[in-house]
C-alpha cells in the first residue's frame, strides 16, 4: 500500500471511531476548525478541546493528579460564575485543583509539507508551544498548543484553603485567560483558511506556469517549422526562376 492510500486508510478509521471524552463530541467553539481540516485530503483531527476551566478533586497526598483517579466538580468551556465554583469546592473531599487548559488540537498530517503548513498557521495565531512529531509508521502529527495555563490548589482533603475574595480573583484572571483563548482560535481559523486559499492559489498559479510554458513550447515550434517553411518556398521559387532565366537564356541562342 502507498503513502498516499495509507494515510486515506489512517484517516478513515480515525472519523469513524466513537468519541470516548466525557463530552462526547467536538467542542462547539472550534466544530469548524475541525470540519475545515476534515474536509482537507491533507489532514486529519485525532483529539481536540476548545480550552476549558475546570475544577478536579484528587486524591489526597497524590503527588501526581491523575484523571483517572479524579473526579470532576465542575467544568466549562466558556467564562465562569464564581457560584458554580463555590458550588464545586463543597462537593470536595480531597484535594481541589482549579485549571484553566487552552485550546489543544491534534493533527494527522499527510506529508511534512502539510505539517510545517499547519505548524506555522498555529504560531502566528499565538500558540507558541505548538510542535510536529514523526512516529515509527510514518505518522506525521502537528500539535497545536499554548503556553497560558492556570493551575492553583484551592482544596485540601476537603478543606477550602482560600476565602471567597481570592476566589473572585481567580474567576476574574481565569476569564480573562478563556477570553484570549477565544480570540486566539479565531485568528487560528483564519490564519487556516487564508492558508489554504493560498496553497490553493499557489497551485493554480503553478498549473497556469505550466500551460504558458506549454504554449511557449507549442508556439516556438510553430514558429521554426513556419521559417523553414518559408526558407524552403523561397528556395524552390527561387530555383524556379534560375531554371526559367536559363531556359530563356537558351532559346536566345537557338
Amino acid at each position: 500500500m502507498d503513502g498516499e492510500n495509507t494515510f486515506k486508510q489512517w484517516k478513515k478509521q480515525c472519523l469513524n471511531k466513537i468519541d470516548f471524552s466525557k463530552k462526547g463530541s467536538v467542542d462547539e467553539a472550534i466544530s469548524n476548525i475541525v470540519s475545515c481540516l476534515n474536509d482537507s485530503d491533507n489532514y486529519f483531527t485525532t483529539s481536540s478541546c476548545s480550552g476549558r476551566i475546570i475544577l478536579i478533586d484528587g486524591v489526597s497526598d497524590s503527588t501526581d493528579i491523575q484523571k483517572q483517579n479524579c473526579s470532576w466538580l465542575f467544568v466549562t468551556h466558556q467564562k465562569c460564575e464564581k457560584a458554580d465554583l463555590c458550588a464545586g469546592l463543597e462537593k470536595s473531599v480531597g484535594d481541589a485543583v482549579l485549571k484553566f487548559e487552552p485550546f489543544v488540537l491534534h493533527v494527522q498530517c499527510k506529508q511534512l509539507e502539510d505539517a510545517q503548513r499547519l505548524h506555522s498557521v498555529a504560531i502566528n495565531s499565538g500558540f507558541r508551544n505548538s510542535g510536529l512529531t514523526v512516529g515509527k509508521k510514518g505518522k506525521i502529527i502537528t500539535a497545536v498548543r499554548s503556553t497560558h495555563c492556570l493551575e492553583v490548589p484551592l482544596a485540601h482533603r476537603g478543606k477550602v484553603l482560600v476565602d471567597e475574595g481570592y476566589i473572585d480573583f481567580l474567576v476574574g484572571v481565569a476569564n480573562q485567560k478563556m477570553e484570549e483563548n477565544h480570540r486566539r482560535i479565531e485568528r487560528f481559523y483564519d490564519c487556516l483558511q487564508s492558508s489554504f486559499r493560498e496553497k490553493i492559489g499557489k497551485c493554480y498559479s503553478e498549473g497556469e506556469t505550466k500551460e504558458k510554458s506549454v504554449y511557449k513550447r507549442r508556439r516556438k515550434r510553430t514558429e521554426e517549422h513556419s521559417k523553414r517553411d518559408f526558407c524552403e518556398n523561397v528556395k524552390r521559387h527561387t530555383e524556379s526562376e534560375l531554371e526559367d532565366d536559363f531556359e530563356s537564356g537558351l532559346s536566345l541562342f537557338d
